[in-house]
C-alpha cells in the first residue's frame, strides 16, 4: 500500500476536465438524482441480494439483471457463454469502452437463506454488500445517465461479472479478457464500499488443493504404516516457518483441512488448501517455488520416518485450483488519475492507495488500466452469514462511480475522454 500523500498531484489536464465536467448542469442534476434516488439503489440492492447467487450458480441473479438493464431502456443485453452479463451503452462514436462492473457471486451456498432484515437502518443478509451493492451501483449510474440523457463520446458497457470470489478463481474476468473479444479500454470495478480508497495494482495469488493418500489401516494392529494426517502436518510445520518477502508483501496460509476416518485409524486420506499471494509476480512464484518442495520432502520424511515401500508408501498429489495474476501500474494511468480527480471534485478524501485481489486483476495483468471504487456506505461481517450494510452516505458511492466514468469516456461537445483507446488485440 502507497502512503497517498506522497503521491504526485492528479495531471492538470485531468483536473481541469474534472472541475469541467462537475461545473456542468446536467451533471449536477445527476448527482441530485443519485443523492434523490437513494432508497431507490437501496431497494435494487435488497432485491438483488434476495436473488440467490452460490459459487458457479449465478444464473438467476444474471437473469435478472438482464432484465433490470432493459428495463432502463439498453437493448444490447446479453449473457455470454461464462454467465457475464454485458449491457451496453453507446457513446457517439468512436470514443474508447469502459467497463464498469459489479460481481454476481457470493460466497453461500445454495440454500441459504438471503432473505434482507433491517435493525435500527441497517441491513442485514448474506451478500447484502458483496456485492449485491456494486450491482446496485451500476444500475443507478446507468438509471442517472439514461434521464439525464448525457451522451457521453465513448461507449460503456455494464458488466456483472461471475466467479470472483473464491475457487471461481476470477472466471468471468478471464473470459472477459481473454476470451469474449470486446474491445475494452479501461476497467472499473465496484466491489467493497470504502469510498476513500483506490486499488492501484493487482494481489496475485496461486492456490492448490494438497492431497495426501496412502494404505490406512488400524491405529493399533497396523501401526508403523505411515499416515497421510502425519505427513500433511510435517508439511504445515515447514511452511510455517517460511519467511515470506515483505515487499512486495508476500504471504501464504494453508486455508483448510480435512481427512481421515476415526480416532483410532491411521489415515489413508486427507487434504488442504494453499493459498500464496504477493503484489509482486516475481515474488509469486518465489514463494511458490519455496513452499512446494517443502511438501514434497514432508511426504518423504513421513515415508523414511517408517522404512515404507513400493504400495505401502503415502503419495503426494498437487491439484492446482486457482491463479489470479498480479500485476501493477503507474500512478499515471488514466483509470488512477481519473478516479483521483473525480474523489477532488466531490470532496471525497484519498486514504487509501491499496493493492488487492479482485475482477481488476486480469485487466492489470493484461495492460488494459484497472480500479476497483467503494459503493458507499458501511459494511461488515463479509463472507459470513452475519453480513451487514449501513446505507449511510451510500450515495457518495455511485456519484464516484458516475463521475470517474463520465471523466474517462468524456461527455460529448464538453470533454474529451480521459481514457485512451489501445491498439486491438493487445489483451
Amino acid at each position: 500500500m502507497s502512503d497517498p500523500k506522497l503521491l504526485a498531484p492528479v495531471i492538470q489536464s485531468v483536473t481541469d476536465r474534472a472541475q469541467t465536467l462537475y461545473a456542468l448542469p446536467a451533471v449536477q442534476a445527476a448527482l441530485a438524482d443519485i443523492k434523490r434516488d437513494e432508497k431507490l439503489t437501496l431497494s435494487d440492492q435488497i432485491a438483488i441480494t434476495e436473488v440467490e447467487a452460490p459459487p458457479f450458480h449465478e444464473k438467476n441473479r444474471g437473469l435478472n439483471m438482464m432484465e433490470r438493464f432493459k428495463a432502463l431502456g439498453l437493448t444490447e443485453v446479453s449473457m455470454d457463454p461464462e454467465g457475464n452479463v454485458i449491457a451496453v451503452r453507446r457513446g457517439a462514436g468512436d470514443g474508447p469502452v469502459l467497463v464498469l462492473a459489479a460481481h454476481q457471486d457470493t460466497v453461500f451456498p445454495a440454500g441459504t437463506d438471503v432473505k434482507v432484515r433491517e435493525e435500527n437502518g441497517v441491513l442485514h443478509a448474506p451478500g447484502i454488500s458483496d456485492d449485491a451493492r456494486g450491482l446496485a451501483v451500476i444500475l443507478q449510474v446507468l438509471r442517472t445517465l439514461q434521464e439525464e440523457k448525457i451522451q457521453t463520446v465513448g461507449d460503456i458497457y455494464f458488466v456483472c461479472t461471475v466467479g470472483e470470489e473464491g475457487n471461481g478463481d476470477l472466471r468471468g474476468s478471464k473470459y472477459l479478457f481473454h476470451k469474449s473479444g470486446l474491445p475494452i479500454d479501461g476497467f472499473i470495478s465496484i466491489d467493497g464500499v470504502d469510498i476513500h480508497r483506490v486499488l492501484s495494482a493487482a494481489t496475485g495469488s496461486k492456490r492448490y488443493r494438497v492431497h495426501f493418500d496412502g494404505p490406512g489401516g488400524h491405529s493399533w494392529k497396523n501401526f508403523g504404516t505411515p499416515s497421510a494426517i502425519h505427513a500433511m502436518g510435517r508439511a504445515i510445520a515447514k511452511i510455517s516457518e517460511v519467511q515470506p518477502c515483505g515487499d512486495p508483501r508476500t504471504t501464504f496460509t494453508c486455508g483448510t483441512i480435512s481427512g481421515g476416518t476415526t480416532v483410532n485409524s491411521i489415515a489413508a486420506h486427507c487434504e488442504m488448501e494453499l493459498d500464496m499471494r504477493s503484489a509482486g509476480a516475481a515474488e509469486l512464484d518465489e514463494i511458490e517455488a519455496q513452499i512446494l518442495p517443502l511438501i514434497e520432502a514432508a511426504c518423504r520424511e513421513e515415508n523414511a520416518r517408517w522404512g515404507a515401500e513400493g504400495e505401502a508408501v503415502v503419495k503426494l498429489r498437487l491439484e492446482p485450483i486457482g491463479h489470479r495474476p498480479g500485476g501493477q501500474q503507474a500512478d499515471t494511468t488514466s483509470v488512477l488519475q481519473a478516479s483521483r480527480a473525480a474523489m477532488a471534485v466531490l470532496g471525497i478524501e484519498l486514504k487509501k492507495y491499496d493493492v488487492a485481489s479482485t475482477d481488476h486483476n486480469i485487466a492489470i495483468n493484461c495492460g488494459v488500466p484497472a480500479t476497483t471504487l467503494g459503493g458507499g456506505g458501511a459494511e461488515g461481517n463479509n463472507h459470513n452469514i452475519q453480513e451487514w450494510y449501513d446505507p449511510t452516505d451510500g450515495y457518495l458511492g455511485p456519484q464516484l462511480a458516475l463521475m470517474a466514468a463520465l471523466l474517462l469516456t468524456g461527455v460529448q461537445g464538453v470533454t474529451e475522454p480521459v481514457l485512451e483507446k489501445r491498439a486491438r488485440g493487445q489483451a
